[in-house]
């Protein structure tokens, strides 16, 4: 997984945790909503990658 890969997918989960928490304050289930899938497609990427990484080993 190349470094900036690694940077952009952490980017995105903190991001989805900002976006969620602010929906909990809010009271905005939508914006909640967001959050948790920025991190969930954030984690999948990253899983994706780690796979590709195990391979080129």
């Amino acid at each position: 997984m190349a470094f900036d890969d690694k940077v952009d997918n952490k980017a995105e989960e903190f991001g989805g945790k900002v976006k969620e928490g602010v929906g909990k304050a809010t009271d905005d289930e939508q914006l909640e909503a967001e959050g948790k899938a920025d991190q969930s497609g954030s984690k999948l990427k990253q899983a994706v990658e780690n796979v590709k990484d195990a391979f080129k080993s």
